[in-house]
Order: structure tokens, then C-alpha cells, then sequence
């Protein structure tokens, strides 16, 4: 198997186009950040593997309709997102840097014959640490073992239900299994955890899975659409879940210690092992199936989110796509502009576009035109008599 790949390594931030050759028939570990992007896919008119459709006024997006008999398969020609991204990390007003991520435009290629993946395939992952950067950095570095050998990732030629539902149990599965490795993991203090929000194109299905305060956000037609919710203590939601399990909230804080009241890891929080804990690895899906109305996917840590909403992080993009069309560029400004608002934290963007914007309906007015017209000497006389003769008067 022989990839292109993008390293970024975290500490110093700065980005290094290499090639490496990975051998052997297994999922090797990942030593940096794997940022793979193919050629850039034509958008072409292929068989739809997902026939299923949301209004695209629809905001809480949660779930794909299924039909009636099982399939989401259509023999009608529909839109096939043209897939590529961008990303871009700071250390922010932080000493240390917690953060990691990961983006594959094209799983498929990246994991050659193992696996058999509707096209286009992606998967994408935003791991925000807290409590040092042990946890984060080994979900990172065994991501791809551990979210497709270790749960034997379910394999398809095309999207139905029963893809869908055996996606989202895999992906349950390895959440849970990760969270369980970073305990038995020596190397990882207990004190140490992280967020985790994965993004998964398969065909034209978007998938979300989160666990934390990272948050994933669909441009659609220039509307911001939430595809995660923030898991924070003070939710209703997660607050009645934490206090039923024994938990308390504290000034906004899971049992007085913790912003988030999911997360991998934080082995601390959750002893004796086994037993219901407030703080959960579970992860929360969402999922979507992307048309010809969806731009580009916006996947960032909590330090863009305190500072800005989704809508106005998109609008940056947005902006940006029309007079660059750069994913990489964009990423970095979201992340220069949440500097700019003075966010306390570290700070992780990932751009994946599915799409290039039509410039035409985001190209700004057009500058009415100056007209000008000459005059006769005879007739620029006449107007400076009257001219004149109005001054007298």
C-alpha cells in the first residue's frame, strides 16, 4: 500500500509534505498526524447509493429516513460529493499542546484491499485532551486499530440500513474500546482524557459520532447546522443523566472537576472499573445524507466554540471558499479569528469540503457602472451661459 500523506506534527505545528510507504497487511500506528488527500474527485453523475433525503430546512439533523424495504439504494443519478480538506492547529494562550486530529480524504486508498467502503470513503477525528496530553496522543496514534481491526469495521459496496446500523455499533464498540485502552494503558496517566468526535463519509452519508465538547457543523446553503451536541454538565439532558448516576454539578463542573461529562479516559473519575460513573465514553450520532445544497463540514475543538457560534464560523468559510476556495486557509483563519476573540484555549480546525461553491450566487454585487457622455462645444456653451446666469440671480 503505497500513500500520499500530509504529516503535521502537533508541537511545532508546521506542516510537511512527505511520502511514506506503509507495508504488511495490517493497520499500522499512526507516530504523527495522517492528513491523506487524494486528487482532488471529479463531481460526477453515478447510481445514488443513498436515495434517502432530509429537508434541507430541517436543522437537528439525527437520523437518515430509511425506506420500507430496507434499502436506501436508488437506481436514479444523483449527486456524489467531491471530497477534500484542510486543518490547522494552535497552541493558543495554553503551555502545552493537547490537542490531535486526524483527516483521510480517502479511506478506501489509505486502507487499501482490507476494506471495502462505499465511494467516496473519508473519516475524520478531533481528539481535545485535558489533564495532559497522554490520552488524546494514544487514541491518535491507535485510532485506525482501534476504530476498524479491533471492532471489525462492518464492509460494504453500498449504503442500506443495515450498513448503517452495523456503522453505528462498530463505532459505539470502538469508543468504548478505546476508553477501556487508555486504562490499561501504563503510559497514560489516569488523570488524563479526551474528547473524541469522528466524522465518516460513506457515499453520500454523513455520520457524526461524539463524546465531549468538540463540535461538528454542516454548511448547508450558508446555514449553519449543528451535527453534535456540546456534552456539558449543565445540559438538562446531561445533568439529569449525572445526577441519576450519583454525580453533582459544581460551578458548570462535572463533580466540581470536569467542563464535559463525556469523555475517553479520566480513569480517576470513573473507579472502580465496571461501575456506572457519570462521566461516560458513549458517543452521541448524527447522521446525514449530503446533496448538491451541502458546501463543506466544519470540525473544531471547544476553544473555536467559546468564542463563536456555528453560524458565524461558517460564514468565515464561507467567505473565505468564495475568494480561495482553500480548505487549509480557511481552517487556519477560523482558528487566527478565535485568537483574535481571545479564546483560553488550544485550538483544532478541520475543513472538509464536499463541493466547490458556486461563485456566482456567493459573488457580491456588482458596482453600478459610471456613465459618461461628451458635449458639443456649441452645447457646453449654452449650459455655462445658463450657468452664469443662474450665479447672477
Amino acid at each position: 500500500m503505497i500513500v500520499e500523506a500530509e504529516v503535521v506534527r502537533q508541537q511545532t505545528f508546521t506542516a510537511l509534505d512527505v511520502q511514506y510507504f506503509a507495508k504488511g497487511a495490517s493497520v499500522h500506528e499512526i507516530d504523527d498526524v495522517i492528513n491523506v488527500s487524494p486528487r482532488r474527485l471529479a463531481q460526477v453523475l453515478v447510481p445514488d447509493s443513498v436515495a434517502a433525503e432530509l429537508p434541507s430546512s430541517q436543522v437537528d439533523i439525527t437520523s437518515v429516513d430509511k425506506l420500507s424495504d430496507g434499502t436506501l439504494e436508488s437506481t436514479i443519478l444523483q449527486f456524489v460529493p467531491s471530497i477534500r480538506s484542510g486543518s490547522f492547529a494552535d497552541i493558543g494562550p495554553r503551555r502545552y499542546m493537547e490537542d490531535e486530529h486526524i483527516r483521510i480524504d480517502d479511506l478506501s486508498s489509505y486502507l487499501g484491499s482490507l476494506f471495502k467502503f462505499p465511494k467516496p470513503s473519508a473519516f475524520y477525528g478531533v481528539f481535545d485532551g485535558h489533564g495532559g496530553p497522554e490520552a488524546a496522543a494514544y487514541i491518535r496514534k491507535n485510532v485506525m486499530r482501534l476504530f476498524f481491526e479491533d471492532v471489525s469495521f462492518p464492509q460494504a459496496a453500498n449504503v442500506d440500513n443495515i450498513f448503517l446500523e452495523d456503522v453505528e455499533n462498530s463505532l459505539r464498540k470502538a469508543f468504548l474500546l478505546a476508553d477501556q485502552a487508555l486504562a490499561a494503558d501504563c503510559s497514560v496517566s489516569s488523570s488524563s482524557g479526551t474528547t473524541a468526535l469522528t466524522a465518516f463519509i460513506f457515499g453520500r452519508l454523513l455520520m457524526v459520532a461524539n463524546a465531549g465538547d468538540c463540535r461538528a457543523v454542516l454548511c448547508r446553503k450558508g446555514e449553519a447546522i449543528d451535527m453534535s451536541q456540546d456534552h456539558r454538565p449543565i445540559y438538562p439532558s446531561e445533568r439529569k443523566r449525572v445526577e441519576e448516576l450519583g454525580g453533582y454539578i459544581d460551578d458548570g463542573y462535572l463533580n466540581g472537576v470536569l467542563s464535559v461529562s463525556r469523555a475517553l479516559g479520566d480513569w480517576d473519575m470513573k473507579i472502580p472499573r465496571g461501575s456506572p460513573s457519570p462521566l461516560i465514553a458513549d458517543p452521541e450520532f448524527r447522521q446525514v445524507v449530503l446533496t448538491e445544497d451541502d458546501e463543506f463540514l466544519i470540525i473544531g475543538c471547544d476553544g473555536i466554540w467559546d468564542v463563536m457560534s456555528s453560524q458565524h464560523a461558517v460564514s468565515i468559510v464561507r467567505r473565505g471558499l468564495w475568494r480561495h476556495d482553500d480548505p487549509e486557509q480557511c481552517a487556519k483563519d477560523l482558528v487566527m479569528e478565535a485568537l483574535r476573540r481571545n479564546t483560553f484555549d488550544n485550538l483544532t480546525v478541520i475543513i472538509v469540503c464536499f463541493s466547490s461553491l458556486d461563485h456566482r450566487e456567493l459573488s457580491p454585487p456588482r458596482q453600478r457602472k459610471q456613465r459618461y457622455c461628451s458635449l458639443s462645444a456649441e452645447a457646453l456653451c449654452s449650459l455655462r451661459n445658463l450657468l452664469d446666469g443662474n450665479a447672477n440671480h
